[in-house]
């Protein structure tokens, strides 16, 4: 009996460990936190300096480039600059519009280079995409992109670790505006303002709608104390 009683003791000390153990490391690793490589965590960026009065206008570049091209004139009209993250097929096609961004101040980024869902590519894949994008924009543009967005913002750890490898900072957005969607132009404003606040990153397509309301828009950011700046500035 003794020698069960031992064994019992055993066994319920064994279990209490590992039970603590694991509330240890729930504690420690949150069961949605991302998995760290390199010499740090990486992360995607949803938001820049909550304590600073900056706003960013991002837009997605895959089409429409007589609208691009108007966006620019709105934005250097308004005296205030914006990141474009560009499409590496749309890039290859459109070398005037992509120096006709970075001529005028505005921030060129990385949007992949055919408009895959990221999340579903293994890691060849998602470098190869991030990687071609790179390339020619830099090869056209001889600017050189830090920043990368998903297109329809899916990735996966995967995704950030080709990024991470290509040098690159994912970036997501704090309001989306949905405009590739809505074109009703009172909704598009009210997601672009609505609650607005230091930080924020707003997500916009050039759509014929979304030009109509820019103008509108910035100048809200304006009368609310706002300074509209490119991303990297925003997140530092």
């Amino acid at each position: 009996m003794k020698k069960l009683s031992k064994r019992v003791t055993i066994i319920t000390n064994v279990i209490l460990c590992i039970t603590l153990l694991g509330v240890y490391t729930i504690s420690i690793f949150p069961q949605n936190a991302l998995p760290t490589y390199g010499n740090g965590q990486i992360t995607a960026i949803y938001s820049g300096d909550r304590q600073s009065n900056y706003v960013s206008l991002m837009f997605n570049v895959y089409e429409n480039t007589d609208i691009v091209n108007s966006i620019i004139d709105v934005l250097n009209d308004k005296q205030v600059k914006a990141t474009f993250f560009v499409g590496g097929c749309w890039a290859d096609d459109n070398e005037r519009t992509l120096l006709n961004i970075v001529s005028n101040g505005h921030e060129i980024a990385n949007h992949g280079y055919f408009h895959k869902d990221h999340k579903k590519l293994d890691y060849e894949s998602n470098y190869k995409e991030i990687d071609s994008a790179d390339k020619i924009i830099e090869s056209l543009s001889k600017v050189k992109p830090k920043l990368f967005a998903p297109p329809s913002g899916s990735f996966s750890p995967t995704t950030l670790q080709a990024s991470f490898d290509l040098d690159y900072k994912l970036i997501m957005w704090s309001k989306d505006t949905i405009d590739w969607r809505d074109n009703d132009i009172s909704l598009i404003f009210n997601r672009a303002t609505k609650n607005v606040s230091g930080g924020d990153l707003v997500l916009m397509h050039p759509k014929k709608h979304t030009l109509q309301v820019l103008p509108t828009i910035i100048d809200y950011y304006k009368s609310v104390g706002l300074d509209v700046c490119t991303v990297s500035q925003n997140i530092g």
